[in-house]
C-alpha cells in the first residue's frame, strides 16, 4: 500500500510539472505573439503615415423634459473649445477626471487655463490615472501648486506593482464646471484626440450636470491623500427620470454600466447599435444581442478596423464568427482609431460614457457613463452611427469564414487573454 501511495504521489508530481511546462510554454507563446503583433503594427502603420480627416456633423443642442439640455461633441477640436470656454466662465469650482493627459500642446493649454482659473480664486481639482500616463514627462505631470492634483494610483515601487488594487484603474473622461455644466465620453485630453481620432462626448447642462460634479466630488474624497482638502456639494441632487449617470466602482464592487447594457439590449424591439473601441463581450452580452437578433431586432456593431491596441483587436475576432453566424451585423472603422464607447436603441434610448464591452471595464475599471431616454438625442445618435458607416466596411460570414489558417490560429491562441482584457 505505501508503494502505490509513493507511485501516485510521484505520478502526481510528474503531472503538476508537465502542466507548469505547458503553461509557460503557452504564456512564451502569447507573449510573443502579442510582440510580433504589435511590432507589426507600429511598422504598418510608420508605412501608411498618418491619416487624417472622418466624416462628421455638429448637432444642435437637445432639450429634455426635467430641464437638462445635450449637446454631442463628435469631433475633439470643437468639444476642446467649448471645454476651455467653459473653464474661462467658471467662477466657483472646475473638476476634471481623465484617464491621459497628455504633455503637449492641448494638455498644456488645458493646464494653462486652469491654472489661470486658480489663481483668480477659482476651486480647481484635477484627477488623472498614474499608470495611463507612466510616460509622460514628470516635469509636465508635476501640475502648479494652485491646481490640487490626484495623482491616480502612480506605479513606483515593488509594493505598488505587486498591491493587487492596482488593477483598477481610473479610466473616466469627465469635467464639471460649478455644477452647472458636465461633460462624459470617450475623449482623453492630448493633441493626437482633437482631430486624428473619432470620440464622443456629451454635454449636460441644467441641474442634471449636478451628478457630474457629484462623481468627481465622491471619487476625489474617496481617494486623496492627506494633502489634498475635502470636497462638498453644496447643490440639490437631481431626481430627473430621463437620465441617469451609471459609475462603476471597483472597490465597492459595484458595475451598474454591464446591468444597464443587458437590460437595455433584453428589452429591444426594433434596432441596436453599438459603436466600441475595444469590443470583447463576454456569454452573457453575446447571449442578449444573438436573443435580440432571434426577436427580429437589427443588430449592428460598429469597431475600429485597427485600434491602438492590435491585442485587444485580435481578441474581438475570436467573438465575429458567432455573432454572424446569429446574423449581427459588424461593421469595421477604416482608416483612424474610433474610440466612442456609444450606444443607441430603439429610437428612445442611448448611452454615451466612458466604458468599452470588455472585462476590464465592466467588471475592474472606474467608469461613468449617462444613459439617456429621448428620442431626439436618439435621433441624433442613430446619424451619428449612420455617418460613421460612411467610413466603414460590413465583414460578412463567408469573407470571415474564408480568412487566412494563420489568422485563425493566433485567436485561438490568444483565446485564452481575454479575461485580462
Amino acid at each position: 500500500m505505501p508503494g502505490m501511495f509513493s507511485q501516485l504521489r510521484r505520478t502526481f508530481v510528474r503531472f503538476r510539472g508537465l502542466v507548469a511546462r505547458a503553461f509557460l510554454v503557452l504564456t512564451a507563446v502569447q507573449a510573443l505573439l502579442v510582440g510580433l503583433l504589435v511590432a507589426m503594427a507600429q511598422l504598418r502603420k510608420r508605412r501608411e503615415g498618418p491619416h487624417g480627416g472622418f466624416p462628421w456633423e455638429d448637432q444642435p443642442k437637445v432639450g429634455l423634459e426635467g430641464g437638462a439640455r445635450l449637446k454631442l461633441y463628435p469631433y475633439g477640436v470643437r468639444l476642446y473649445e467649448a471645454m476651455l470656454e467653459e473653464i474661462e466662465n467658471a467662477t466657483e469650482c472646475i473638476y476634471v477626471g481623465t484617464f491621459i493627459w497628455k504633455g503637449d500642446e492641448v494638455g498644456r493649454r488645458f493646464v494653462d487655463a486652469l491654472a489661470k482659473k486658480a489663481r483668480e480664486g477659482v476651486r480647481v481639482c484635477v484627477i488623472f490615472d498614474g499608470l495611463a500616463n507612466v510616460f509622460v514627462s514628470s516635469d509636465f505631470k508635476d501640475f502648479p501648486e494652485e491646481i490640487h492634483t490626484l495623482h491616480f494610483r502612480p506605479i513606483w515601487g515593488p509594493r505598488k506593482l505587486v498591491n493587487p488594487r492596482n488593477l483598477f484603474r481610473y479610466h473616466r473622461h469627465i469635467m464639471s464646471v460649478d455644477g452647472r455644466v458636465g461633460f462624459v465620453g470617450g475623449y482623453n485630453i492630448g493633441s493626437l484626440f482633437a482631430d486624428g481620432w473619432r470620440d464622443t462626448q456629451i454635454r449636460v447642462e441644467g441641474p442634471d450636470a449636478r451628478e457630474v460634479e457629484n462623481d468627481l466630488v465622491d471619487f476625489w474624497n474617496d481617494h486623496r491623500t492627506p494633502e489634498l482638502p475635502v470636497l462638498e456639494v453644496a447643490r440639490d441632487r437631481s431626481w430627473d427620470s430621463t437620465t441617469v449617470l451609471h459609475r462603476n466602482d471597483p472597490y465597492m464592487r459595484m458595475f451598474p454600466i454591464r446591468a444597464m447594457y443587458l437590460e437595455a439590449i433584453d428589452r429591444a424591439s426594433k434596432h441596436i447599435y453599438l459603436t466600441h473601441a475595444y469590443f470583447i463581450p463576454d456569454r452573457a452580452m453575446r447571449a442578449g444581442l444573438i436573443d435580440a437578433v432571434r426577436r427580429g431586432v437589427d443588430v449592428q456593431i460598429l469597431v475600429p478596423e485597427e485600434s491602438n491596441h492590435v491585442t485587444a483587436d485580435w481578441l474581438a475576432r475570436r467573438y465575429f464568427w458567432e455573432l454572424l453566424v446569429a446574423s449581427v451585423r459588424i461593421f469595421l472603422y477604416k482608416h483612424i482609431m474610433i474610440h466612442s464607447k456609444t450606444a443607441t436603441i430603439d429610437g428612445v434610448w442611448s448611452t454615451v460614457g466612458t466604458a468599452n464591452i470588455d472585462r476590464y471595464s465592466m467588471l475592474g475599471n472606474y467608469e461613468t457613463n449617462l444613459e439617456v431616454y429621448s428620442e431626439p438625442l436618439a435621433a441624433q445618435m442613430e446619424r451619428m452611427f449612420e455617418l460613421d458607416k460612411t467610413n466603414a466596411r460590413e465583414i460578412t460570414l463567408q469573407e470571415w469564414e474564408n480568412r487566412p489558417l494563420p489568422a485563425k490560429i493566433v485567436e485561438r491562441v490568444l483565446a485564452s487573454l481575454s479575461p485580462l482584457v
